[in-house]
């Protein structure tokens, strides 16, 4: 089988992705103009028949200065990694993006290759020998992920590193799903869902009710006021809040394509207490952003909100509700151990992807560019990078065929 990689138009990729029970929306083609900063395309992987076989959308990250870039893309390729002939497909997508002037591709394989039932991870928690996720033993393992993981190794792409504390860069490798199916594919009811909850999950969806709390879905209109309270979240919470404009365009663009994004508003007296987003792509919804006011906490709107939207996800005919990333962390002192905690009350499962794997193709730049984002004491100095993304050119221009001294370089720039 000999195998192309070529441009496709936005509509190609969208119905090929329509076609599937599920993608990532961060492989739809709306998330392109979401991240515009970024340059992007539609790339389709066609066999020798000429017939449409996966898709993906590549984002290309350019090294300040040079017509270089970092191929990107985030939880994909959308493929059929059930049957995929790997030594066809990634050298095909690897030759493409070489040609747009990439130094490296990363790809980020959207399967499964273990998972831990909510039993299995309380039990773990309160296991002193227990400090990380990965040290549990897996309810359910993947030998397809064993497969695509071996495969990658030979074909000379890179393994994902171990998380550190808090999120690293790109998408998170642990995520915690909330089936809405049963096994053999039935639907779960709504009184089958709160039975797999925790008490304290019910209780408290009992009391938002019994509170008047109110949850309606808002338009784009409403985004103001979400992103009033997501900004007194960040503050609150110590993370850098993304501006309004951000979520406006996320707004148009994944709008455009249906019923792909919704905002849903918690009110109580009027006042608005939490705000969310919700996403879908066919059978899978996702959780994205949540902002809750640190008022009226009492009334429990965070619990009321997530549970319109798992009711809603059932109602759209969504197998899995995704609540997204979660950190590997078990200690009693982690700081997103409550998170975990949240997230597993509702009686679902964490899941581990395959994680992100690069293809280094200038090894000399891709070094030095991945030892700045990402290595050591430089994970923080990489955060900089967006707000004076010129520091990297120096080194990069410097690196040729040592970039352990331009890495040394670059720290010594970077604390100035």
């Amino acid at each position: 089988m000999t195998i192309q990689v070529r441009t496709i138009p936005a509509s190609k990729h969208l119905e090929f992705i329509d076609s599937r029970p599920s993608a990532s929306f961060l492989q739809t083609p709306a998330w392109a103009k979401v991240k515009s900063e970024w340059g992007s395309e539609s790339l389709g992987f066609f066999d020798g028949e000429n017939r449409l076989v996966g898709v993906a959308l590549v984002l290309y990250r350019q090294v300040p200065k040079l017509k270089r870039y970092l191929a990107y893309l985030p939880e994909g390729p959308v493929l059929d990694w059930e049957t995929a002939d790997l030594a066809e497909l990634l050298p095909a997508l690897v030759r493409h993006c070489r040609n747009q002037g990439a130094f490296g591709v990363r790809i980020g394989p959207t399967i499964v290759a273990r998972a831990w039932h909510a039993d299995t991870i309380k039990a773990a928690i309160a296991d002193p020998q227990i400090d990380k996720l990965s040290q549990a033993t897996p309810d359910e393992t993947n030998l397809t992920a064993t497969r695509v993981h071996n495969e990658l190794r030979h074909l000379g792409w890179l393994a994902p590193r171990p998380e550190g504390a808090g999120f690293a860069a790109g998408q998170p490798r642990f995520n915690f799903w909330l089936p809405l199916a049963a096994a053999d594919g039935t639907p779960k009811t709504p009184d089958e869902l709160l039975k797999g909850m925790n008490q304290l999950w019910r209780r408290n969806i009992k009391k938002a009710e019994k509170a008047g709390v109110q949850v309606r879905r808002g338009g784009r209109e409403d985004l103001a006021r979400f992103h009033e309270i997501y900004t007194e979240t960040a503050e609150r919470d110590h993370f850098t809040p993304r501006p309004l404009s951000y979520f406006e365009t996320m707004w148009d663009a994944l709008s455009a394509e249906g019923d792909r994004i919704r905002l849903y508003l918690a009110e109580h007296e009027g006042d608005l207490i939490a705000a969310t987003t919700w996403v879908r792509v066919g059978q899978h919804a996702w959780y994205s952003y949540g902002a809750s006011t640190s008022h009226k906490r009492e009334v429990r709107g965070s619990n009321a909100i997530q549970w319109r939207m798992i009711t809603d996800a059932l109602d759209a005919g969504a197998t899995i509700y995704d609540l997204r990333g979660i950190t590997e962390g078990l200690e009693a002192d982690d700081p997103h151990l409550g998170l975990i905690q949240f997230k597993v009350g509702t009686g679902g499962r964490a899941v581990e992807y395959l994680g992100e794997w690069d293809l280094a193709i200038n090894k000399p730049l891709y070094r030095a560019f991945d030892a700045y984002v990402n290595r050591g004491a430089l994970v923080e100095l990489g955060k900089g990078l967006v707000r004076n993304p010129g520091r990297i050119v120096g080194a990069v221009n410097r690196a040729g065929s040592r970039p352990l001294g331009a890495l040394r370089r670059l720290a010594k720039d970077a604390r100035r």
